[in-house]
């Protein structure tokens, strides 16, 4: 029986010696410790025997399984620490960087000119302590006209034309709406401005485009008056243009706002530049939204986001805007 066992030995160590020399990773050498000193390894079946052998072949039977043991595991961890060396220094030469080398140029995004001027209005009438509200851009004929004391018949409809993508349903042409979705959920006071996304069919041209942006402003409260509104605009024009601009109102009329006044900024004696429309909220609409008019009083103002823009960077030309032309994006 230690016959049997010593020619097994000598079998083993022969194709350990035989599968030793070619591994090419560590993943192989494992698979190869455990078909040798695995749980049913060929020489852990070996060691199995030894209870079958005779007590006094017992001993050094189990000297020589020892021994082959011994020098497999040893040679195993060396193979591992090798193996392990490999692998590092070919993952270094992969990741490998020549610091000498030009870097590569990656254009870094940023706000559209438009969304940078309407984050900077916002911001100035927030911190006056105005809300900003929001509402859908496709409207109905009643929010963007009827509630807004425009009628059917009301010449002033011809200034919205329109695009009607379904009876009574149109895309809105000013954010006017929603003052009237705000204040028909909301009672006095009511402070809040309205950014949004606007449509008319304009044909386009340096100072046209049948997409627009437009921020307004509404204010209701008991008590307020031209005054306030004038100071508001004066504020706004002081922190949006900077000094050494002179403001002047003039008289114009909306459906919405009675009395109504366009507003023109100038600097230095340079000519006079409407920049918006305002006035205070014609008591019909009051009446519209369940306000008492005679207990409430408030005023309003529209503003276009792209005119805000093309006067205060000297810009010429609407369309430029919409064009998606990197050289002038990048200039903001």
């Amino acid at each position: 029986m230690l016959q049997e066992i010593i020619r097994k030995v000598g079998e083993i160590r022969e194709k350990w010696e035989e599968e030793r020399r070619d591994i090419p990773s560590l993943k192989v050498l494992e698979e190869v410790r455990i078909r040798f000193l695995g749980r049913k390894g060929l020489l852990t079946q070996l060691f199995t025997t030894l209870r079958e052998l005779p007590s006094a072949e017992r001993a050094e039977a189990g000297r020589l399984l020892n021994a082959l043991r011994k020098e497999i595991q040893g040679e195993i961890e060396r193979l591992k620490e090798g193996l392990a060396a490999k692998a590092e220094a070919e993952r270094l030469k992969r990741e490998a960087f020549d610091f000498t080398l030009p870097g590569s140029w990656r254009r870094v995004g940023r706000l559209h000119p438009l969304t940078q001027v309407r984050l900077e209005i916002e911001q100035i009438f927030m911190e006056m302590g105005f809300d900003v509200a929001t509402g859908p851009e496709v409207e109905t004929d009643y929010y963007n006209f009827e509630a807004l004391n425009i009628p059917a018949d009301h010449p002033a409809r011809d200034e919205w034309d329109s695009f009607y993508i379904g009876e009574g349903v149109l895309l809105r042409t000013h954010t006017s709406p929603v003052q009237i979705r705000v204040m028909k959920s909301r009672k006095p006071p009511v402070r809040i401005i309205c950014p949004g996304r606007c449509y008319r069919r304009d044909t386009p041209d340096a100072t046209h485009f049948p997409v627009f942006h437009q921020v307004e402003l509404l204010w209701v409260e008991r008590g307020l008056t031209m005054a306030h509104l004038k100071w508001i605009i004066e504020e706004f024009v002081r922190q949006f243009f900077g000094p050494g601009y002179e403001m002047r109102f003039s008289a114009d009329f909306f459906p919405f706002t009675e009395p109504s006044a366009q507003v023109h900024i100038r600097r230095e004696g340079g000519p006079w530049l409407e920049i918006m429309g305002a006035g205070m909220v014609d008591p019909a609409v009051f009446e519209e939204v369940g306000y008492d008019p005679e207990e409430v009083t408030g005023f309003a103002f529209g503003l276009g986001i792209e005119r805000m823009a093309m006067l205060k960077y000297g810009i010429d030309d609407i369309r430029l805007f919409f064009q998606n032309d990197i050289r002038f994006l990048g200039q903001f």
